[in-house]
């Protein structure tokens, strides 16, 4: 009598509460990581006129704006001991890590829901797809970088041992765009009006933060500079200008920024742990 053959069979069941943060998943899918946000990428500039050039022509166009109407009409300034003519670069100082942060995040906050033919399909990490999200913008971001190399070459500004320290203000943008698009990703699949809320949200965060202005306009008092600085925006933006200009360098707002980001980043983990178990059910 033939025995008959054992077959193992795997059930994947939702977890049930609050999930552990199990990060060894996103290296053993890392080539997925690269996959998606390769994907990305071709995707937003297929059929595009310009191409890779949006990445240029729009943190120009905005500099271009503000310098105008800001600068020229509103008189704002620069930090102190930085010349007037130089508020152009000042501005695209502080825009190279903000439109990053703000394309990061709205990519980050809908990208779930984007991909729902891939949430309930095939079995992954649900964390690979807002981080994967996030990091298609280095690719705009190094090309805008280029453009404010160029500037600071035109300008006159010096490249000093400072700019080594630019990464560690981006890895910073980028932990906040994260852990910000962790809590608005799966805050969407449960409420699709989250996704119209955020343009509104980032632009009230872009007046909020030291794009168009200095951030030297907050001097009442240390306490007022702290509160100030739970934006994360603006250690990342004062970090930007004291490596190109050598202006005050962002200890205190750098301290408290950094702070927040990791709160809202371990929480924002839990979070999205938690709710995704019906991610599939309610996409």
């Amino acid at each position: 009598m033939a025995e008959r053959a054992q077959t193992n069979v795997t059930f994947i069941r939702p977890a049930r509460g609050w999930i552990a943060i199990n990060l060894r998943d996103l290296w053993l899918y890392r080539e997925l990581v690269y996959f998606l946000t390769w994907r990305d990428i071709k995707v937003r500039y297929k059929q595009a006129l310009l191409g890779i050039g949006w990445a240029i022509f729009q943190p120009l166009l905005s500099m271009v704006i503000f310098t105008v109407i800001f600068n020229r009409f509103l008189g704002v300034k620069p930090d102190a001991g930085i010349p007037n003519e130089f508020y152009p670069i000042f501005g695209f100082a502080a825009l190279l890590p903000w439109q990053f942060f703000q394309g990061a995040l709205q990519r980050a906050s809908v990208s779930l829901v984007t991909n729902a033919n891939l949430l309930t399909k095939v079995y992954f990490p649900r964390l690979i797809i807002p981080l994967s999200a996030v990091a298609a913008g280095l690719v705009d971001f190094v090309f805008s970088f280029l453009v404010l190399a160029a500037m600071m070459i035109y300008f006159g500004v010096p490249f000093t041992v400072r700019l080594l320290w630019l990464p560690l203000f981006l890895l910073l943008a980028l932990l906040a765009a994260l852990a910000v698009g962790l809590w608005l990703s799966a805050l969407n699949v449960q409420y699709r009006d989250v996704q119209h809320m955020v343009p509104f949200l980032l632009t009230a965060w872009m007046y909020a933060s030291p794009v168009v202005y200095s951030a030297e306009v907050i001097t009442v008092s240390p306490f007022w500079q702290a509160v100030y600085a739970l934006n994360p925006m603006v250690g990342v933006i004062q970090g930007f200008r004291w490596a190109l200009f050598g202006t005050n360098p962002p200890g205190l707002s750098m301290l408290v920024s950094a702070g927040v980001v990791l709160v809202l980043f371990v929480s924002g983990l839990f979070y999205f742990r938690r709710m995704e178990r019906i991610f599939a059910d309610m996409i």
